[in-house]
């Protein structure tokens, strides 16, 4: 598997610069997993029990419910659709456990595939990242997120892993230069 991990722009648009970033991070998270056997990605750093297979799922996950699902307005898609939340919350991170990393890393890039093209759409229809997303997600209180929250809130996201990451990787083979 190549991955290229592309340099944010140093100058762009709003939507360029964000979109730029979250390319960035993308890349980065994947390259973190890059190279490691499937045992290795179940490897976490004590005393958490974070491991990068469970981030790379974790992390298709949040593509997928933010994009998909909040964007876009779409029903959830396997395998977020049949997953059993009510009894693991976090059965995103935990059920990765003895995947294959082929089949992670796989889901990830699948899910960015959707991702951007929910966010094409999206701007196609209406450029105005002050816009609020399809899906409110508290109508009660009238909390609705824009698209440039969603974008935002993604960069935070990958952002905030990418360290984790760095600490797992570097814990599993010393790897610092990823």
């Amino acid at each position: 598997m190549t991955i290229e991990r592309p340099a944010p722009p140093y100058s762009a648009d709003e939507v360029g610069m964000l979109r730029g970033f979250l390319d960035h991070y993308r890349a980065t998270i994947r390259l973190q997993a890059a190279g490691l056997s499937d045992a290795q990605l179940d490897q976490s750093l004590a005393p958490s029990d974070l491991t990068l297979g469970g981030m790379l799922k974790h992390l298709a996950f949040v593509e997928d419910y933010w994009f998909s699902y909040n964007l876009a307005g779409r029903e959830p898609a396997p395998p977020w659709d049949t997953a059993p939340w009510d009894d693991d919350p976090d059965w995103d991170w935990h059920s990765a456990s003895g995947e294959a990393h082929a089949e992670l890393d796989a889901l990830l890039a699948a899910a960015i595939v959707r991702s951007d093209a929910c966010l094409d759409a999206a701007l196609a229809a209406d450029p105005d990242l002050d816009r609020p997303v399809a899906r409110p997600r508290d109508p009660a209180k009238g909390d609705t997120a824009t698209v440039r929250w969603v974008l935002v809130h993604m960069l935070e996201e990958y952002a905030r892993h990418a360290g984790h990451a760095d600490l797992v990787r570097q814990s599993i083979d010393g790897a610092t230069d990823v």
